[in-house]
């Protein structure tokens, strides 16, 4: 028996007598890059401080999250159970930064979790402080007075291991500037919710219903279940998926977007699952279809709800084996793609009428997320009318005779009480419109104008209050009456009766202000 198995059967037998008496103490540590230069140039670093605090403290497991490739990591593993016998057990973490505050905490608080189930809770845990980034460091504080009640230590070649006595105030003296996080961060970690994302940055919002939509898809992101996105034309649905996908772990992997409605239906097989050389006429070569081009990243489907009926009933047993049968080909094909799909239907009512087969939509309906139209976010418009003139000014400074476009006040205030029947996509145009018809730096009022479409009357069941004749005669009082009834119930809906919040909502002073409109128009919270 060689050496290194001896020590390995020594670490077995030690591990199992902890086991049995209950009286295992387990040290969870990020492995850090001191660790890794201990193997090689100990005379210069010494043993770094996992293997300083092993071999001090007599652990009998190491829970050793590696954020660090695996043929540097595992030869560091090796090296260290031939310093000391403790078992280990090696968690292979991918962070899109080591200082990611929250990849940091929901990989920490997953793997302790864990080593909490397998070791039914009678461990004594010990957090390592030193190894890693301050980041790494301040979750093992958050965790240990939070969540995971453990010991924190800390070591160096200088002082040897000790505890760290860190009062609850991390904020205080160990963590740096660029790590406090405000109150609201803290509890949002500790109640285990997703992390802000900057993935999701592109998708400007304010409004509460379309940070409710951007919390949710941020939550499934890094899970590979189908999702549903339902939406008006031009919300931003693909934009969305894109997000989506660039934050999950297939973010290095294709994204392939389809748009349904868009392909023939007697070529739809073909375009989604590929074909073989000569199954049909014109079929000259072999070719790979949009789920094998996808193969291990996302299937954005588009317009879903357009799938003719034969290629929905192939589809579906495609999402359900994982696999694809090319045109003109026996053999299976397995793929492994998840499947983001959208549409501006309503797919429930697409079912009732027998347009849409319902177990494919319990398939791809695993997660539903519903983008508003961007007349219901209220305090969306203003900074999406930046963000996009912005956008535009960057993306034509190549053309000639570029000139950097700024919008007047009055073009800005037409611009904000437009219905936008075409969502983001028709206000995204629009400003590509007003910029080609002004003649100098700024955006006017007539430029504006003359770059909307007319609002068609009754369109969403309203009429277009700007649209009236008044050489006909109308009635205004009427009309504020109608106006202000509409959006003081809508602000109370919002806010959830929040009387102050709906009052900024609306521009009144105060919630004061917003009774007494409220008893002038008959509105009830």
């Amino acid at each position: 028996m060689t050496s290194y198995d001896q020590k390995h059967k020594i670490i077995s037998g030690i591990s199992h007598f902890f086991m049995v008496h209950g009286m295992a103490k387990t040290l969870i540590s990020w492995l850090g890059r001191t660790d890794l230069q201990a193997r090689t140039q100990a005379e210069r670093v010494g043993l770094g401080p996992i293997a300083q605090a092993v071999g001090v403290r007599g652990f009998a497991r190491l829970e050793l999250l590696c954020d660090y490739p695996r043929d540097e990591a595992e030869p560091y593993m090796v090296w260290l159970r031939e310093q000391h016998p403790v078992e280990i057990v090696p968690h292979f973490i991918t962070l899109t930064s080591p200082v990611h505050f929250g990849e940091i905490y929901e990989n920490a608080s997953r793997v302790v979790s864990d080593a909490i189930k397998k070791n039914k809770g009678t461990d004594e845990l010990t957090f390592h402080l030193s190894p890693g980034t301050p980041a790494m460091a301040a979750v093992w504080i958050i965790l240990a007075k939070t969540r995971f009640p453990a010991e924190l230590i800390e070591s160096s070649r200088e002082h040897g291991v000790r505890t760290a006595s860190v009062p609850f105030d991390i904020s205080a003296d160990f963590i740096p500037d660029l790590l406090r996080k405000p109150d609201e961060e803290l509890e949002r970690l500790t109640a285990g919710l997703p992390p802000e994302a900057p993935e999701f940055s592109c998708i400007i919002h304010r409004s509460p219903d379309m940070k409710r939509v951007i919390a949710r898809a941020r939550r499934v992101a890094p899970r590979s279940i189908p999702v549903l996105i339902e939406g008006e034309s031009g919300t931003g649905k693909e934009l969305l998926a894109r997000a989506i996908h660039r934050a999950s772990p297939r973010r290095n992997k294709p994204f392939v977007a389809v748009n349904c409605g868009a392909i023939s239906p007697e070529l739809v097989e073909s375009e989604l699952f590929g074909h073989e050389k000569g199954a049909f006429t014109g079929a000259v070569s072999v070719r790979m279809g949009f789920f094998e081009s996808a193969h291990g990243g996302t299937l954005f489907l588009d317009e879903v709800g357009e799938l003719p009926a034969l290629a929905q009933v192939k589809f579906l047993r495609a999402i359900q084996e994982s696999e694809i049968v090319r045109v003109g080909a026996s053999s299976p094909i397995q793929v492994d793609v998840r499947i983001i799909a959208a549409t501006n239907r309503t797919l429930t009512e697409e079912v009732s009428q027998g347009r849409f087969r319902e177990d494919l939509f319990y398939r791809l309906a695993v997660i539903v997320l519903l983008l508003p139209p961007l007349r219901e976010r209220p305090g969306d418009l203003g900074p999406l009318v930046d963000h996009l003139l912005e956008q535009i000014n960057r993306e034509s400074e190549t053309e000639p005779g570029f000139e950097h476009k700024k919008l007047s006040v009055n073009a800005k205030n037409i611009l904000l009480k437009h219905d936008w029947p075409g969502n983001v996509r028709e206000l995204q145009n629009t400003l590509r419109r007003a910029m080609v018809w002004s003649t100098g730096a700024t955006i006017r009022l007539e430029d504006v104008r003359d770059s909307l479409f007319p609002t068609p009357r009754g369109q969403s069941g309203e009429e277009n209050l700007l649209g009236f004749d008044v050489l006909q005669g109308i009635d205004l009082p009427a009309i504020i009456d109608r106006v202000s009834r509409h959006y003081l119930g809508m602000a109370l809906e919002k806010t959830a009766g929040n009387k102050t919040r709906a009052a900024e909502l609306l521009g009144l002073a105060s919630y004061q202000t917003l009774t007494n409109w409220m008893k002038r128009y008959g509105v009830k919270a």
